[in-house]
Protein backbone atom coordinates (compact mmCIF):
# COMPACT_ATOMS: atom_id res chain seq x y z
CA UNK A 1 0.00 0.00 0.00
CA UNK A 2 2.62 2.51 0.82
CA UNK A 3 4.78 1.75 -2.33
CA UNK A 4 1.31 2.17 -4.39
CA UNK A 5 0.07 5.71 -3.44
CA UNK A 6 -2.71 4.47 -1.33
CA UNK A 7 -4.89 6.14 0.25
CA UNK A 8 -5.23 3.97 3.63
CA UNK A 9 -8.18 3.87 5.60
CA UNK A 10 -7.47 2.45 9.36
CA UNK A 11 -10.78 1.44 11.33
CA UNK A 12 -9.94 0.46 15.19
CA UNK A 13 -12.15 -0.42 18.34
CA UNK A 14 -11.83 -2.34 21.72
CA UNK A 15 -9.26 -2.37 23.90
CA UNK A 16 -6.84 -1.11 22.62
CA UNK A 17 -5.48 2.09 24.59
CA UNK A 18 -5.73 0.70 27.79
CA UNK A 19 -3.73 -2.82 26.58
CA UNK A 20 -0.90 -0.67 25.86
CA UNK A 21 -1.50 0.58 22.06
CA UNK A 22 -1.38 3.78 22.25
CA UNK A 23 1.79 5.21 21.78
CA UNK A 24 2.16 2.42 18.83
CA UNK A 25 -0.53 4.00 16.59
CA UNK A 26 0.14 7.19 17.59
CA UNK A 27 3.82 6.19 15.81
CA UNK A 28 1.55 4.79 12.67
CA UNK A 29 -0.13 8.33 12.82
CA UNK A 30 2.38 10.84 13.17
CA UNK A 31 4.47 8.23 10.15
CA UNK A 32 1.57 9.28 7.95
CA UNK A 33 1.34 4.95 7.47
CA UNK A 34 -2.45 5.54 7.47
CA UNK A 35 -4.43 8.60 6.12
CA UNK A 36 -7.96 8.43 7.65
CA UNK A 37 -8.96 7.20 10.88
CA UNK A 38 -12.11 5.30 12.03
CA UNK A 39 -12.35 4.65 15.39
CA UNK A 40 -14.51 3.76 18.13
CA UNK A 41 -16.18 6.00 20.83
CA UNK A 42 -13.98 3.83 23.45
CA UNK A 43 -10.92 4.18 21.42
CA UNK A 44 -11.56 8.27 21.65
CA UNK A 45 -12.31 7.88 24.93
CA UNK A 46 -9.59 5.72 26.56
CA UNK A 47 -7.07 7.93 24.64
CA UNK A 48 -8.34 11.09 25.98
CA UNK A 49 -7.89 9.65 29.16
CA UNK A 50 -4.30 8.78 29.11
CA UNK A 51 -3.71 11.62 26.96
CA UNK A 52 -4.70 13.82 29.71
CA UNK A 53 -2.12 12.02 32.16
CA UNK A 54 -4.45 9.14 33.59
CA UNK A 55 -3.73 5.37 33.46
CA UNK A 56 -5.30 2.04 32.86
CA UNK A 57 -3.66 -1.11 35.21
CA UNK A 58 -3.55 -4.20 34.20
CA UNK A 59 -5.08 -6.77 37.05
CA UNK A 60 -5.47 -10.48 38.01
CA UNK A 61 -8.64 -11.31 35.53
CA UNK A 62 -10.04 -13.49 38.65
CA UNK A 63 -11.22 -10.55 40.55
CA UNK A 64 -14.74 -9.78 41.22
CA UNK A 65 -17.04 -7.27 39.88
CA UNK A 66 -18.66 -6.68 43.20
CA UNK A 67 -15.25 -5.75 44.55
CA UNK A 68 -14.20 -3.54 41.28
CA UNK A 69 -17.76 -2.14 41.95
CA UNK A 70 -17.04 -1.62 45.48
CA UNK A 71 -13.90 0.54 44.68
CA UNK A 72 -15.25 2.15 41.99
CA UNK A 73 -13.12 0.61 39.69
CA UNK A 74 -14.12 -0.10 36.07
CA UNK A 75 -12.76 -3.51 34.28
CA UNK A 76 -12.28 -4.18 30.56
CA UNK A 77 -11.88 -7.74 30.63
CA UNK A 78 -8.45 -7.38 32.90
CA UNK A 79 -7.23 -4.07 32.60
CA UNK A 80 -9.01 -1.24 34.99
CA UNK A 81 -9.24 2.42 35.27
CA UNK A 82 -10.36 5.06 38.03
CA UNK A 83 -14.06 5.74 37.59
CA UNK A 84 -13.43 9.28 39.32
CA UNK A 85 -11.02 9.87 36.54
CA UNK A 86 -13.42 8.24 34.02
CA UNK A 87 -16.08 11.12 35.27
CA UNK A 88 -12.95 13.90 35.13
CA UNK A 89 -12.39 13.16 32.17
CA UNK A 90 -15.91 13.11 30.91
CA UNK A 91 -16.49 16.61 32.18
CA UNK A 92 -13.57 17.82 30.74
CA UNK A 93 -15.29 16.84 27.55
CA UNK A 94 -18.66 18.47 28.42
CA UNK A 95 -16.37 21.88 29.16
CA UNK A 96 -14.63 21.85 26.00
CA UNK A 97 -17.97 20.70 24.20
CA UNK A 98 -19.75 24.07 26.11
CA UNK A 99 -16.73 26.39 24.51
CA UNK A 100 -17.93 25.54 20.94
CA UNK A 101 -20.13 27.40 18.52
CA UNK A 102 -24.08 26.48 19.47
CA UNK A 103 -25.90 27.40 16.53
CA UNK A 104 -24.77 24.74 14.55
CA UNK A 105 -24.12 21.27 14.34
CA UNK A 106 -20.49 19.69 13.96
CA UNK A 107 -19.30 16.54 12.41
CA UNK A 108 -17.56 14.29 14.44
CA UNK A 109 -14.31 14.99 12.10
CA UNK A 110 -14.55 18.13 12.90
CA UNK A 111 -15.07 18.04 16.74
CA UNK A 112 -12.29 15.37 17.08
CA UNK A 113 -10.17 17.59 15.18
CA UNK A 114 -10.99 20.54 17.31
CA UNK A 115 -10.53 18.00 20.53
CA UNK A 116 -6.85 17.18 19.29
CA UNK A 117 -6.21 20.38 19.18
CA UNK A 118 -7.57 21.30 22.69
CA UNK A 119 -4.86 18.30 24.04
CA UNK A 120 -2.63 18.73 22.24
CA UNK A 121 -1.86 21.98 24.34
CA UNK A 122 -1.68 20.11 27.84
CA UNK A 123 -0.47 16.71 26.37
CA UNK A 124 2.80 15.46 27.62
CA UNK A 125 3.47 13.07 24.82
CA UNK A 126 0.86 12.26 22.23
CA UNK A 127 -1.47 10.34 21.67
CA UNK A 128 -4.00 9.15 18.65
CA UNK A 129 -6.19 12.51 18.91
CA UNK A 130 -3.18 14.73 19.04
CA UNK A 131 -1.09 12.81 16.66
CA UNK A 132 -3.83 12.82 14.16
CA UNK A 133 -4.53 16.95 14.92
CA UNK A 134 -0.71 17.53 14.15
CA UNK A 135 -0.29 15.17 11.37
CA UNK A 136 -3.52 16.22 9.54
CA UNK A 137 -5.18 13.45 9.33
CA UNK A 138 -8.73 13.58 9.90
CA UNK A 139 -10.55 10.95 12.47
CA UNK A 140 -13.90 9.67 12.87
CA UNK A 141 -16.15 8.25 15.22
CA UNK A 142 -19.63 6.83 13.78
CA UNK A 143 -20.49 5.33 17.32
CA UNK A 144 -19.07 8.29 19.68
CA UNK A 145 -22.83 8.01 21.02
CA UNK A 146 -21.80 5.09 23.26
CA UNK A 147 -18.46 6.70 24.50
CA UNK A 148 -17.70 8.54 27.62
CA UNK A 149 -17.65 11.66 25.28
CA UNK A 150 -21.08 11.84 24.98
CA UNK A 151 -21.37 11.09 28.45
CA UNK A 152 -19.68 14.27 28.88
CA UNK A 153 -21.83 16.23 26.45
CA UNK A 154 -24.86 15.38 27.77
CA UNK A 155 -23.57 15.65 31.29
CA UNK A 156 -22.91 19.39 30.53
CA UNK A 157 -26.48 19.72 28.81
CA UNK A 158 -28.09 18.64 31.60
CA UNK A 159 -26.12 21.63 33.69
CA UNK A 160 -27.76 23.73 31.04
CA UNK A 161 -24.36 24.66 30.00
CA UNK A 162 -24.58 23.72 26.16
CA UNK A 163 -26.72 22.88 23.40
CA UNK A 164 -23.97 21.20 21.83
CA UNK A 165 -25.37 18.76 18.55
CA UNK A 166 -23.30 15.71 16.20
CA UNK A 167 -23.71 16.10 12.30
CA UNK A 168 -23.26 12.56 11.51
CA UNK A 169 -24.62 13.16 8.29
CA UNK A 170 -21.84 15.42 6.94
CA UNK A 171 -18.85 12.85 8.54
CA UNK A 172 -21.15 10.01 5.42
CA UNK A 173 -20.46 12.79 2.90
CA UNK A 174 -16.77 13.73 3.77
CA UNK A 175 -16.53 9.89 3.50
CA UNK A 176 -17.78 9.51 0.58
CA UNK A 177 -15.54 12.36 -0.84
CA UNK A 178 -12.42 10.87 0.13
CA UNK A 179 -13.24 7.18 -1.26
CA UNK A 180 -14.21 9.30 -4.87
CA UNK A 181 -11.52 11.10 -4.62
CA UNK A 182 -8.62 8.57 -3.77
CA UNK A 183 -6.93 7.07 -6.65
CA UNK A 184 -6.25 3.65 -5.17
CA UNK A 185 -7.65 2.97 -1.53
CA UNK A 186 -6.84 0.69 1.32
CA UNK A 187 -8.34 -0.78 4.71
CA UNK A 188 -6.70 -1.74 7.49
CA UNK A 189 -9.20 -3.25 10.32
CA UNK A 190 -8.63 -3.76 13.88
CA UNK A 191 -11.37 -5.84 15.22
CA UNK A 192 -14.81 -5.43 14.03
CA UNK A 193 -17.79 -3.03 15.23
CA UNK A 194 -19.31 0.05 14.11
CA UNK A 195 -15.98 1.59 12.94
CA UNK A 196 -15.83 -1.38 9.99
CA UNK A 197 -18.94 -1.20 9.23
CA UNK A 198 -18.94 2.59 8.46
CA UNK A 199 -15.98 2.28 6.49
CA UNK A 200 -17.32 -0.88 4.46
CA UNK A 201 -20.55 1.78 3.69
CA UNK A 202 -18.07 4.27 2.54
CA UNK A 203 -18.15 2.29 -1.32
CA UNK A 204 -21.27 1.91 -1.25
CA UNK A 205 -22.16 5.61 -0.67
CA UNK A 206 -20.25 7.21 -3.30
CA UNK A 207 -23.84 7.00 -5.66
CA UNK A 208 -24.91 10.12 -3.54
CA UNK A 209 -22.09 12.48 -5.85
CA UNK A 210 -23.40 10.54 -8.88
CA UNK A 211 -19.86 8.76 -8.87
CA UNK A 212 -18.87 5.02 -9.10
CA UNK A 213 -15.91 3.93 -7.13
CA UNK A 214 -14.36 0.69 -8.10
CA UNK A 215 -13.62 -0.97 -4.56
CA UNK A 216 -10.50 -1.22 -2.66
CA UNK A 217 -7.56 -2.67 -3.52
CA UNK A 218 -5.86 -3.86 -0.55
CA UNK A 219 -7.16 -4.75 2.68
CA UNK A 220 -6.34 -5.92 5.98
CA UNK A 221 -8.39 -7.56 8.76
CA UNK A 222 -6.78 -8.08 12.17
CA UNK A 223 -9.05 -10.34 14.45
CA UNK A 224 -9.06 -13.33 16.53
CA UNK A 225 -12.06 -14.58 15.13
CA UNK A 226 -12.20 -18.44 14.23
CA UNK A 227 -13.70 -19.48 11.00
CA UNK A 228 -16.90 -20.22 10.39
CA UNK A 229 -18.41 -23.41 8.99
CA UNK A 230 -18.25 -22.62 5.07
CA UNK A 231 -16.04 -19.52 5.33
CA UNK A 232 -18.98 -17.18 5.41
CA UNK A 233 -17.77 -14.21 7.78
CA UNK A 234 -16.66 -11.06 7.03
CA UNK A 235 -14.28 -10.98 9.48
CA UNK A 236 -12.45 -14.16 8.05
CA UNK A 237 -13.59 -14.10 4.57
CA UNK A 238 -13.59 -11.03 2.02
CA UNK A 239 -15.70 -13.05 -0.12
CA UNK A 240 -18.85 -10.68 0.94
CA UNK A 241 -16.80 -7.46 0.50
CA UNK A 242 -15.82 -8.40 -3.20
CA UNK A 243 -19.55 -9.55 -3.90
CA UNK A 244 -21.48 -5.77 -3.04
CA UNK A 245 -18.24 -3.99 -4.41
CA UNK A 246 -16.33 -3.01 -1.45
CA UNK A 247 -13.34 -4.49 -2.84
CA UNK A 248 -11.93 -4.32 -6.54
CA UNK A 249 -11.74 -7.54 -7.96
CA UNK A 250 -8.24 -9.01 -8.02
CA UNK A 251 -7.73 -7.13 -4.45
CA UNK A 252 -5.11 -8.25 -2.43
CA UNK A 253 -6.40 -9.53 1.35
CA UNK A 254 -4.92 -10.81 4.63
CA UNK A 255 -6.51 -12.14 7.53
CA UNK A 256 -4.57 -11.70 10.77
CA UNK A 257 -6.05 -14.33 13.15
CA UNK A 258 -4.43 -13.14 16.11
CA UNK A 259 -4.86 -10.74 18.85
CA UNK A 260 -4.32 -7.00 17.59
CA UNK A 261 -2.64 -6.61 21.07
CA UNK A 262 -0.14 -8.85 19.93
CA UNK A 263 -0.26 -8.57 16.59
CA UNK A 264 0.18 -4.68 16.47
CA UNK A 265 3.91 -4.68 18.26
CA UNK A 266 5.51 -6.78 15.48
CA UNK A 267 4.27 -5.40 12.75
CA UNK A 268 4.95 -1.89 13.49
CA UNK A 269 8.19 -2.68 14.01
CA UNK A 270 8.74 -4.23 11.06
CA UNK A 271 7.35 -1.25 9.33
CA UNK A 272 9.53 1.32 11.45
CA UNK A 273 12.75 -0.86 10.02
CA UNK A 274 11.31 -1.54 6.65
CA UNK A 275 9.12 1.41 5.24
CA UNK A 276 11.30 4.56 5.13
CA UNK A 277 12.14 3.28 0.71
CA UNK A 278 8.22 3.81 0.34
CA UNK A 279 7.66 6.68 2.72
CA UNK A 280 10.35 8.79 0.67
CA UNK A 281 8.51 8.53 -2.55
CA UNK A 282 5.06 8.12 -1.23
CA UNK A 283 2.40 11.04 -2.64
CA UNK A 284 0.06 10.45 0.35
CA UNK A 285 -3.49 12.84 0.25
CA UNK A 286 -3.53 15.79 2.26
CA UNK A 287 -6.28 17.47 3.83
CA UNK A 288 -7.73 21.11 4.52
CA UNK A 289 -9.71 21.59 7.57
CA UNK A 290 -11.55 24.30 7.60
CA UNK A 291 -14.60 25.13 9.64
CA UNK A 292 -17.16 23.06 8.49
CA UNK A 293 -15.53 21.50 5.07
CA UNK A 294 -13.36 19.31 4.68
CA UNK A 295 -10.68 19.77 2.07
CA UNK A 296 -9.54 16.85 0.18
CA UNK A 297 -6.22 16.59 -2.17
CA UNK A 298 -4.81 13.86 -3.74
CA UNK A 299 -1.81 13.76 -6.06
Amino acid sequence: MLGDNTTIFMAASGALIPAGMRRLLAYVVKNRFVDVLILSGSVIFHDLHETRGRHHFQAHPNMTDAELEASQINRMWDLLASEEEYHEAEEWVGGFASQLDQTRPYSTREFLHLLGRELAEIAAEDGLLTAAYKSRVPVFCPGIMESGVAVGIAGSRFEKKNNFLFDIEQDVLDMAQIAIRARVSGTINIGGGIPKSFLRQTEMSAHIFKQQVHGHKYAIQFAADAPHPGGRSSAVAFDESLVYGKLGRGALTAYVNCDATIALPIIITALSQTAAKYMKGRRRPSFTFGSKDLGIDVP
